[in-house]
């Protein structure tokens, strides 16, 4: 059974906003997905942009599957999230072609979808759930039965007999796009300085015309001195994923993006050109990253049930990585003042949404604010 979309969509983005040098001088705060789109969009803009960061590229970016799914991560409850979700999504697809042009490198965008299954009766009727809010905000979703998940994902568990198929909800190297923004910045002038900023009278910060704010759950600490609004209500949330690599011989990984509920425990598992990504824990644990067993048992526990032959893949890497997470989960992105900018709190959508947060940045230093991202003004808290 499928559910088409309805209503109108947005036009593709146009091409990054060009000016000359005279747009003044931007400091990034965050070298993450984030920091780094802003960065590069606003130094193609015209600005002179120098980022902080004291591990450009190494927080919880270098840490995310690089899901870019606003269908499968929807939830009732949480429409606006789904709308940026979904408008950041339809923007991906020119923010990787003008990125790949502009790094000179692919950003790791991959072109296949999103397989969901569940693995027990309650398992499904979650899916159930969440498939009839989908089709309820005109979301494409496909009823897949057991034939058709085969054809899909053979190497799929037997035990799954049913599954939906989610076309647009893709996903991208994480890795490989930090490395390409990264290019992509430094062939646009963007100027790199590796430490930590820790308040906007930092001698580095002080003296840039504007300021954007992309440093995750280290932003509240920068906010602080804006007496308007106070401290950010972003708090930290553990996200734990594992590598595996594909060896000689074995049973070849997903092709789609594979997301699963077993036993009520979600787990993703993520295709890359040597194995796949396997995520990711949730643990509201304060500003710990510490790997667990129990994280690493549960996640290897849930993804060999999904696909039993990962059992014969390298276990590769495991690492924990901090999500930003808002109040509603929505992020923050606008202006604060006359010369600072938030994007930040994106929670678990910080890839996703790293299109339509830059274009919305672009649009506040050049003071036409986007509405699109309404639902992520600042001051929804004050």
């Amino acid at each position: 059974m499928s559910h088409h979309p309805s209503g109108p969509t947005s036009p593709p983005p146009t091409d990054p906003p060009t000016g000359g040098p005279g747009n003044g001088q931007l400091a990034v705060v965050g070298g993450g997905v984030i920091g780094w789109s802003v960065a590069w969009r606003a130094a193609v803009a015209g600005w002179s942009v120098t980022v902080f960061d004291p591990r450009p590229g190494r927080g919880s970016s270098w840490v995310a599957g690089g899901m870019l799914a606003p269908l499968t991560e929807g939830h009732p409850g949480e429409d606006a999230l789904l709308e940026l979700g979904s408008e950041s999504l339809r923007r991906w697809p020119a923010f990787a072609e003008q990125l790949t042009a502009a790094a000179g490198r692919p950003c790791g965008l991959s072109a296949e979808g999103t397989i969901v299954v569940g693995w027990n009766a309650g398992d499904r009727a979650e899916l159930a759930r969440t498939v009839a809010y989908l089709a309820g905000r005109g979301r494409l979703v496909t009823q897949l039965d057991d034939d058709e998940l085969r054809v899909l994902e053979p190497g799929l568990a037997p035990a799954l007999r049913s599954g939906v198929s989610v076309p647009q909800d893709r996903s991208v190297d994480n890795r490989a796009l930090l490395a390409a923004l990264r290019a992509a910045a430094d062939r646009a002038g963007v100027r790199t300085v590796e430490r930590a900023v820790s308040d906007l009278d930092d001698d580095g910060v002080r003296g840039a015309d504007q300021v954007v704010i992309a440093a995750g759950t280290g932003s509240p600490t920068l906010t602080g001195p804006l007496r308007s609004t106070g401290a950010l209500p972003i708090r930290p949330v553990k996200g734990e994923i594992l590598r595996l690599r594909a060896r000689p011989g074995a049973v070849p990984g997903p092709r789609h993006t594979v997301r699963a509920l077993v036993h009520g425990r979600s787990v993703y598992l993520v295709p890359r050109s040597d194995g796949l990504v396997v995520g990711a824990t949730q643990h509201e644990v304060g500003a710990d990253t510490t790997v667990t067993v129990g994280g690493v048992r549960d996640l290897l526990a849930d993804a060999t049930a999904v696909l039993p032959g990962l059992a014969e893949f390298e276990f590769a890497e495991h690492a924990a990585g901090l999500r930003p997470m808002s109040p509603d989960g929505v992020p923050f992105i606008g202006r604060l003042d006359d010369r600072v900018v938030l994007a930040t709190g994106h929670g678990r959508n910080g890839i996703l949404l790293a299109p339509l947060t830059a274009d919305a940045v672009l649009a506040d230093l050049h003071r036409s604010p986007l509405a699109e991202v309404a639902a992520a003004a600042p001051g929804r808290f004050a």
